[in-house]
């Protein structure tokens, strides 16, 4: 599948029949793994495949997800930091969305659950002691069939000029440049990113040769890095359907004020 139509129908799946993967299929999760990992270079994350998902389920029930909304799943992969950082929390979402990309390719949904607030014990429990410190998991599986006389929710878009911007935040940016510049239909599809709650907190300036991109901050001054994450891997494969073989490079923190936002610098990408 085109990344375009991919990100365009990508959607969270929260319903799983009640079937487990079959050896083979375990087999290849495993080796996405083990090559995700060596690609990010074997020093920012692990993922760990919980195979026990009824169990995981029953002790998460009512205190992970959004609101304490556990997605039941039949298994979910763990996303254990080597180290609690800024850089490999970004790293760690990326390689996970492209995971789940990967899983899409076998017919399998996934969705990310929040466990950030669940007591260590707990999760202690539902993962083993060494995994206790797990912010995430993703939720895995066959999706149960959809029903076809159910209209699904839509989510809304914000505009592309009002997430990117020319040379400056807050400077509108014409969509005659960006289709002079060949970028029209790269913004135009990583709108359809997922986000946490649907936020859709990034922000893009074009300025000369790159592209810098800003992550909006809470009242409180943070910034979820799992949503940078996962923009920059949607970036780099949607830049590589116009010949644009590049990656991010993560930049010093800057914060940026406007219209009463404050938005963090997270990295740049040299077109």
């Amino acid at each position: 599948m085109l990344m375009s139509n991919f990100l365009k129908s990508r959607s969270s799946i929260r319903e799983y029949k009640n079937k487990k993967i079959d050896g083979e299929t375990r087999a290849s999760i495993l080796k996405i793994f083990e090559d995700l990992e060596e690609e990010a270079g074997g020093k920012y994350f692990n993922f760990i495949l919980f195979e026990e998902g009824e169990r995981v389920y029953r002790l998460l029930k009512g205190l992970a997800g959004y609101s304490g909304v556990m997605i039941e799943s039949p298994h979910y992969i763990g996303v254990r930091l080597k180290e609690v950082n800024d850089e490999s929390i970004i790293n760690a979402s990326y390689y996970a969305e492209k995971l789940m990309t990967k899983l899409s390719q076998l017919n399998l949904g996934s969705c990310w659950v929040n466990v950030k607030d669940v007591d260590k014990g707990i999760r202690a429990q539902a993962f083993g002691e060494e995994n206790k410190n797990i912010g995430y998991i993703i939720a895995f599986g066959y999706p149960k069939a959809k029903n076809p006389f159910l209209h699904e929710p839509f989510s809304s878009r914000v505009n592309i000029q009002n997430i990117v911007f020319d040379e400056e935040i807050g400077r509108p940016i014409s969509m005659e440049k960006l289709e002079n510049r060949g970028l029209d239909d790269l913004f135009y599809y990583i709108r359809f990113a997922p986000s946490n709650y649907n936020k859709q907190p990034w922000r893009f300036i074009l300025k000369n040769d790159r592209v810098i991109l800003l992550l909006e901050s809470s009242e409180d001054g943070k910034t979820d890095l799992m949503d940078a994450g996962i923009i920059m891997y949607y970036f780099v494969e949607m830049a590589k359907t116009i010949g644009i073989n590049r990656q991010w490079n993560i930049t010093e923190s800057v914060t940026i004020n406007h219209d009463g936002k404050s938005y963090r610098q997270i990295g740049e990408f040299l077109l």
